[in-house]
Formats: structure tokens, C-alpha cells, sequence
């Protein structure tokens, strides 16, 4: 099935990566533990170009939210036989910034691996894209993201909204190879159960953006 962002909030980019790109973002993440559950990156200056709007990465997003497209954050996902969980069905609601300044419409405020978090307006969210670049192949026992295609249209969804939601919407798992990115609308609704058979699943996940904060409020930045 082709999905498009526009219509199905999500787009699979396959092998978009070649080795020589996987090998240099492999390094710049080596330093990192292994099999944890999400680890949030603060900075990643190896994959500053890379990541940029022109980058092999950064192209992708940037032919979405256009030329002003940046990365904003970067979570790495080891999912292994040490680390095997699940997440129910959500949507990310946070981004993460340079420090606290309360702003009006953001909040409330969290501090996740030390960076400080905190949920924006709904609008600057809608206006946001993610991206998964897959460091292994995900296939169907090896817990691939499930997202909720469409969902991305409907805002803000309180949870007691979300299970009517995702049945209506259907569920679609995002499976891919190594090298392959998938895009989607910051605000679907997506889930992840645990691995029928566990192995490696590594996948940087960046959140991109186009758009300045309001004052002083600055972004984190990868």
C-alpha cells in the first residue's frame, strides 16, 4: 500500500540511506548504551550535516516543512530481547527546548534525560514531522511502530477518544530494512507491542520542525 503524508499521515522512504551514511550514524551513536528503552540525544554533532535541510536525512523532511526544516529532537530506540516492552496507543505531545521559559499555551513542563520538555500549542505540532531511520530490518515479529493512518487530522485526542479512534482509522505496522526512513505526522497516533521474537530493532528517531518558537523560548536542537 502506498501511503502519502497528506492523506495518511505517514510515508515509507525505502533504502534511503546507503552503508557509508549508516556506518557514519552508527558512530556518532556508539557512545550511547545499548538496550534501552528511549534514550533522548541532546547532541549529535557528527550528523549536523546529515541532519541538515540539504543532508541525506534532512532532505526528506525538508521536502515537507520546505527549506527552514531543522531537526529538534533525536530519541534512539534499542529494542532487544534485554529491552522487549510495549506502548500502548498515544501521540507525542511534548518537544523538547533549551531551557525553561514559561511561555503562554506551553505547558506543562517535564524533564526527560535531563532536557527539559514541554507540551506546545497544538498547532506547532501539527505543523511537525517525524522521522524513524531504521538501523535494522523490522519485520512483522519484530515489533515494527503501528500507526493509526489518518488520525494525524483530528488534533488533540483525549485519551478516553483514542481506542474509538484507532478502530475507526485501522491500524497499519510500519515494517522496513535497514537503511529505509519513515516519515509521519507528529501527532498520529501510533503504538508499538513488544517483540514476538526479540532481536535488535535500533531506529534514531528525529522530530523536525520549520517553525521558531515564540520569545525567548528556543528549541533544544539535535
Amino acid at each position: 500500500m502506498s501511503f502519502t503524508l497528506a492523506t495518511n499521515g505517514a510515508h515509507h522512504v525505502p533504502a534511503a540511506l546507503d552503508t557509508p551514511a549508516l556506518a557514519t550514524i552508527e558512530a556518532a551513536l556508539s557512545a550511547f548504551p545499548a538496550d534501552r528503552a528511549g534514550q533522548r540525544l541532546a547532541k549529535l554533532p557528527m550528523l549536523a550535516g546529515m541532519l541538515s535541510a540539504t543532508g541525506a536525512v534532512g532532505r526528506h523532511a525538508a521536502a515537507h516543512l520546505g527549506d527552514a526544516a531543522k531537526p529538534v529532537r533525536a530519541i534512539l530506540f534499542d529494542k532487544s530481547a534485554a529491552a522487549n516492552w510495549a506502548l500502548g496507543w498515544h501521540q507525542d505531545r511534548t518537544i523538547a527546548v533549551a531551557t525553561r521559559i514559561d511561555t503562554p499555551g506551553f505547558g506543562p513542563w517535564t524533564v526527560k534525560s535531563g532536557i527539559q520538555h514541554v507540551a506546545p500549542p497544538q498547532s506547532l505540532l501539527d505543523a511537525m514531522l517525524t522521522l524513524r531511520i531504521h538501523l535494522d530490518p523490522v519485520e512483522a515479529d519484530n515489533a515494527p511502530l503501528l500507526i493509526a493512518p489518518g488520525s494525524h487530522r483530528h488534533g488533540r485526542v483525549a485519551e478516553t477518544d483514542v481506542p474509538g479512534l484507532v478502530a475507526r482509522c485501522g491500524i497499519h505496522a510500519c515494517l522496513a530494512q535497514r537503511g529505509d526512513i519513515w516519515l509521519y505526522a507528529t501527532p498520529i497516533l501510533h503504538a508499538s507491542d513488544a517483540a514476538r521474537r526479540p532481536r535488535h530493532r535500533r531506529v534514531l528517531q528525529l522530530d523536525y520542525s520549520a517553525n521558531p518558537l515564540p520569545g525567548a523560548l528556543a528549541w533544544s536542537g539535535v
